[in-house]
């Protein structure tokens, strides 16, 4: 759909474990955990946004990656900007820096045993599946 609004997450993977986000902001979601990432500027492919967004969010380098599983809709945002707008999760590989929580609470790198421990905003909840295969398959030895 050409009018859609791509907001990206980043799903960095770093031995077996994913990087997620505690959100700071607004008070509503504050505390709950999330992929870092942020809506596509205009003229902006996903993989530029997600990488942009990792530097600003987490001060790193990533690589993007293929998405993971499919888009899902954020009918809430959809309403409030009169266009369609979905989440859509790349898998990243961090080149450089060690992420820093720049506008989070917090930062956690999580294991597959523990992903569905955290409190997920509902938009990431969808990606924990696929998620958790890609991690037990990326720690297993070469």
């Amino acid at each position: 759909m050409r009018n859609e609004l791509i907001v990206v997450g980043a799903a960095v993977i770093r031995d077996g474990r994913v990087l997620a986000a505690q959100r700071a902001a607004p008070a509503a979601t504050r505390g709950r955990w999330e992929f870092p990432g942020g809506k596509t500027e205009p003229g902006e492919t996903p993989s530029e946004a997600v990488v942009r967004e990792c530097r600003e969010e987490l001060d790193v380098i990533i690589r993007a990656g293929d998405p993971i599983g499919p888009d899902v809709p954020l009918p809430a945002i959809s309403e409030r900007l009169g266009r369609p707008t979905v989440l859509r999760l790349l898998r990243a590989e961090l080149l450089a820096g060690e992420p820093r929580p720049l506008e989070h609470l917090a930062l956690d790198w999580v294991d597959p045993t523990r992903l569905r421990e955290l409190d997920w905003l509902p938009a990431d909840r969808p990606f924990l599946e696929s998620l958790g295969r890609l991690l037990k398959a990326d720690a297993q030895p070469a």
